[in-house]
């Protein structure tokens, strides 16, 4: 039977599923709408959801919120100005290579959470933690560089941003649970829907703000699109719900390394619904990840 403390798993298979759902909304709106004003799809959709979650929440527990110490708001911040950086970054990847190898890239983000958790709270790293690293790492490589590929800087331009998009998903990862452990004296549940709600609403402002000032014709365009960018944020809060949950319950490292069941449901999306076939070598450089990343787990 499941306890509370190992909940994370089921909560991070659930995300899991509803972000892939929400990766590939958010890539249809791309051509419309642009870079930016697909990523503040999840943001300024996703935020009304986020308030009724909290609501339903706060009656069935009956908790009390309370101002939260000054430690959260700057893991907060950072957590929702990494996730706004990773976001855009993640569907500029998109537009240049498959929908299923962009998601393998974004799966370093696992060990990049691992890093970080070294680099800012002291995690230790074992020899089988940092092999399981390079492991991984090579299969990054693998799938990144096609035959021929290395002779030309453009050839790598997605492997970058996939990369830099996933350190970017990383430090939010660490954000985000070091906000929701500071939130005090209420449960798990609630700590994490609250984070989500002013996790949301900040982004939402920055992002919107930008828009405005910078082009805004996107959001315009994004008005005009609210039938399918409300399913898309409504996927997203529901997703961002559920992650941030499994961040209450155990270390984001942990979680972002479970979420790589992501690349197999990656996988069905760009063979069913946008037909795009997966080299051999492709899927030779995920095997690579997925046993990087498990034995990272396992050790």
């Amino acid at each position: 039977m499941l306890t509370i403390a190992s909940l994370w798993i089921p909560f991070t298979i659930i995300a899991a599923l509803g972000q892939v759902a929400r990766n590939a909304m958010q890539r249809s709106l791309t051509k419309p709408l642009g870079t930016w004003g697909a990523t503040n799809i999840r943001f300024l959709f996703g935020f009304p959801f986020s308030v009724l979650f909290l609501a339903v929440v706060l009656l069935a527990t009956g908790d009390h919120l309370s101002m939260p110490p000054i430690v959260f708001w700057a893991w907060l911040l950072l957590g929702a100005l990494s996730q706004i950086v990773a976001t855009g970054l993640m569907l500029l990847a998109m537009n240049d290579r498959s929908f299923v190898v962009t998601t393998a890239y974004l799966k370093t983000e696992a060990i990049q959470t691992a890093i970080f958790g070294f680099i800012f709270l002291g995690d230790h790293l074992t020899w089988l933690k940092v092999l399981a690293i390079a492991i991984a790492t090579v299969g990054v490589v693998i799938t990144a560089l096609r035959p021929g590929g290395e002779k030309s800087f453009a050839e790598l331009k997605p492997t970058i941003t996939g990369l830099v998009a996933a350190a970017a998903f990383a430090l939010s990862a660490v954000g985000f649970r070091g906000a929701i452990i500071t939130v005090p004296d209420v449960s798990f549940v609630t700590a994490s829907s609250f984070t989500l709600v002013l996790g949301l609403f900040v982004q939402t402002l920055v992002l919107t703000i930008y828009l405005l000032l910078r082009a805004p014709d996107v959001l315009r365009g994004i008005l005009g699109l609210w039938r399918p960018s409300m399913l898309a944020g409504f996927t997203g809060a529901f997703a961002s719900q559920f992650w941030f949950l499994a961040f209450a319950l155990t270390a984001a490292a942990n979680v972002r390394t479970l979420a790589l069941i992501e690349v197999l449901f990656a996988q069905a999306v760009a063979y069913y619904s946008f037909k795009q076939p997966i080299a051999p070598r492709e899927l030779a450089g995920i095997a690579l990840i997925v046993i990087g990343v498990a034995v990272l787990v396992a050790v």
